[in-house]
């Protein structure tokens, strides 16, 4: 398995080799030990969640109180999907800026995002699976979310796609009212955290 930094600080993407054959397909999407090598540490395992999407269908851009926050490692075991993330750490050197990686079931390729940096993805095909392996189990008083469409950043969902949200996400706040109702981590608690789990490793 390979991996690389995506211009998210603190935001991977993982590629697995697969090995096809007559019965099918095996393939490892997630690795520990390459994981470990990427973050400095390994993902404390709480919870695993499955969304099945249809074409369109928007989930984020969420996140999570930190510390202790939520890492999310995600893989689309069917179909097509753009997942993106977003630097929401007040203070970090990339507040703002997003990356997008296109995670589908033909590569297994994976993406980790770090505690504290916002999560979407849009489906771009009908039944597309995504699987998440989260550090930490789902808390509804520290999960929050910012709009997918909010325009100060351009989010690069595809133009040919109508976008489909929940209610809860398209009355989300902006990024810019989010920041004044001071609902986002800070980037100095979020590396703190980090050196923690590095140090503890």
């Amino acid at each position: 398995m390979e991996f690389r930094r995506l211009s998210v600080p603190d935001a991977f993407e993982f590629s697995p080799r697969a090995f096809p054959d007559t019965r099918g397909l095996f393939v490892a999407p997630f690795q520990e030990e390459v994981l470990r090598e990427a973050t400095g540490h390994p993902l404390r395992l709480a919870q695993a969640n499955h969304s099945v999407s249809r074409r369109g269908a928007i989930r984020g851009i969420h996140f999570a109180d930190t510390p202790p926050g939520q890492a999310k490692y995600v893989y689309c075991a069917r179909g097509s999907l753009l997942d993106v993330v977003v630097d929401i750490r007040v203070g970090s050197p990339t507040f703002g800026h997003w990356d997008a990686v296109r995670l589908d079931s033909a590569r297994y390729n994976a993406a980790y995002l770090a505690e504290g940096l916002g999560h979407g993805f849009i489906a771009l095909e009908d039944d597309t699976v995504m699987a998440y392996l989260c550090s930490e189990p789902y808390n509804p008083k520290g999960e929050h979310g910012i709009t997918p469409l909010d325009p100060a950043l351009g989010l690069p969902w595809p133009a040919d796609i109508e976008p489909i949200l929940s209610e809860k996400d398209r009355a989300a706040p902006t990024l810019a009212e989010a920041l004044e109702q001071g609902l986002l981590p800070s980037y100095q608690d979020c590396v703190a955290y980090y050196d923690k789990l590095r140090s503890a490793n």
